[in-house]
């Protein structure tokens, strides 16, 4: 496993699920991580979390993606303890389930929207400065299936899943046009994947088989490999092939 002394790195929603599994990985080999989520509560816990292993260089921070204001104040936040940012990820994005469009309320609809792909611009837009003073600047989307282009597998409602067009559409401009910069911007499209605890047992014991579904496992696996290739290595996406009968 890579060695990431010295690697500063932030992370949107972290607070739980796969953004708390990057947030103690990347600690765990040496990053100094910035976490945020929705409520700062969360990011406290897992930030406690991840001190109570050991790792001292973890500090949290709230920030809503649906709320400019707040982007605003999280990368400022971030720029008063660090004059660089090495990796970005965005992690953020708010799953909305239901195969009916009239099944959820308008304004769950734009919260969806708003978090997943205006957070995701305005995120980046926010931290693009701390990127450019890094020597080796990573921006890691993680996206989703239903952001390809045909996908209809998912029971994600569509809000979600325009969220997530939106997304691999700014992925994709982006890697093109900070290219010459030498910034690489990596998404990952995963279809629906299992996360078991990163802290527990179960992390260990998850069947990784080529009959089996998608684990969190693989997507760190596939986050690290990608960040610590050489500089003149831009892997642009990761597509995966979901488990035969997967819905």
């Amino acid at each position: 496993m890579k060695n990431l002394t010295g690697r500063r790195v932030v992370i949107t929603a972290a607070g739980r699920d796969f953004g708390r599994t990057l947030a103690v990985h990347f600690a765990g080999l040496g990053a100094e991580v910035f976490l945020s989520a929705r409520t700062l509560a969360a990011a406290e816990r897992v930030r406690g979390e991840i001190r109570g292993l050991g790792h001292e260089r973890v500090h949290a921070f709230t920030c809503d993606l649906t709320d400019p204001a707040s982007i605003r104040a999280f990368a400022a936040a971030v720029a008063e303890r660090t004059d660089q940012v090495d990796v970005l990820v965005n992690n953020g994005a708010r799953y909305l389930h239901g195969a009916d469009l009239l099944s959820v309320a308008d304004e769950d609809v734009a919260d969806t929207i708003a978090s997943g792909a205006t957070g995701t611009v305005l995120v980046t837009k926010a931290f693009l400065p701390l990127l450019r003073a890094s020597a080796g600047p990573d921006v890691v989307n993680m996206v989703s299936a239903c952001g390809t282009a045909g996908h209809h597998r998912s029971q994600a409602h569509e809000a979600f899943y325009a969220a997530k067009g939106a997304q691999a559409g700014f992925a994709e401009i982006l890697s093109h046009r900070l290219r010459a910069e030498g910034i690489r911007v990596i998404s990952l499209y995963p279809p629906d994947f299992h996360n078991p605890d990163p802290l527990s047992e179960e992390w260990n014991r998850t069947p990784r088989g080529a009959g089996d579904a998608l684990t969190a496992n693989s997507l760190v696996d596939c986050v690290l490999f990608a960040i610590s290739q050489p500089r003149d290595c831009f892997i642009k996406a990761f597509l995966f092939e979901q488990v035969q009968g997967g819905v």
